[in-house]
């Protein structure tokens, strides 16, 4: 069973799916320039258990394609606007990459909304040469057209052998970010390199599950141990041979990973190290 829509959040119109059986609500916000459909993989396996909710960020997608500055407050609002809409008083929340940040902040401002917490893939306590790393892809981005900057973010995503036994995945992750608005992409961007709650996630008071690949170089299993140590309480995984774009790469890893956690089912599973 699933429904979709578009929700006007002050003039912002949000694009959104909801999916599945289940009666646990689950809500998934995607990275940056990517799209609600980089969870299906994810969504798929979880549906029989979960009520997933999924939805193109502002700027993405078939959501409102806003110029101008963004913030980080403005996708946590869109988020709880579309949760109330939906009818979700509370609910698990999974963020990866950018949506990773944004659900850190969710959590950090309105810890009453959540049950338990998943972060995929993100980042905090950057240090110097990362924060001048990531801000150095975002003047190339800003400089470039999206093809090269895809082309040279490809192998920081995934691993060579999965690029060459899933080419159609590939090209139409290509061909989906070459559709992306460049000035909306920038803007998403500029919040994921500039947010960092490295200091205060000690705040964060929901048990949270933290999940990166072995391999990641720009959410590190280094960023991940110290969002494990600074929550109390929290979960760690990190997937072997694995990159950034678990969502592509690993969807059946990361979906019986979160449900063990979300469902109390055990520890999260397929890791090389846990809290």
């Amino acid at each position: 069973m699933a429904c979709s829509g578009h929700l006007d959040v002050e003039g912002v119109l949000i694009n959104w799916r909801l999916e599945g059986k289940g009666d646990v609500p689950l809500v998934c916000i995607h990275g940056v320039g990517s799209y609600l459909e980089a969870w299906s993989g994810v969504a798929g396996r979880l549906k029989d258990r979960f009520a997933v909710l999924t939805f193109d960020l502002r700027g993405h997608g078939r959501s409102s394609r806003v110029k101008g500055r963004y913030e980080i407050d403005d996708f946590v609002k869109e988020t709880l606007a579309l949760a109330d809409h939906i009818g979700l008083a509370t609910f698990h929340l999974a963020g990866f990459s950018l949506g990773g940040l944004i659900a850190q902040r969710l959590a950090l401002t309105h810890a009453e909304r959540l049950q338990k917490l998943v972060l995929l893939s993100t980042v905090a306590g950057r240090t110097p040469e990362e924060r001048n790393a990531v801000r150095g892809r975002l003047a190339a981005l800003m400089a470039s057209d999206a093809p090269a900057h895809h082309a040279a973010s490809l192998s920081r995503w995934l691993t060579e052998e999965f690029q060459d036994n899933n080419p159609e995945i590939v090209a139409e992750l290509r061909r989906r970010d070459a559709e992306n608005d460049r000035d909306c992409y920038a803007a998403a961007y500029r919040v994921l390199a500039e947010t960092d709650f490295g200091g205060i996630l000690d705040r964060i008071t929901c048990p949270t599950l933290i999940v990166t690949g072995e391999d990641d170089q720009g959410s590190s299993p280094r960023m991940a141990r110290l969002m494990h140590e600074q929550v109390q309480g929290s979960e760690l995984a990190i997937l072997p041979g694995l990159r950034h774009s678990i969502l592509i790469e690993a969807p059946a890893l990361v979906a019986d990973t979160m449900a063990d956690f979300l469902l109390g089912a055990g520890r999260a599973r397929g890791a090389v190290a846990h809290g």
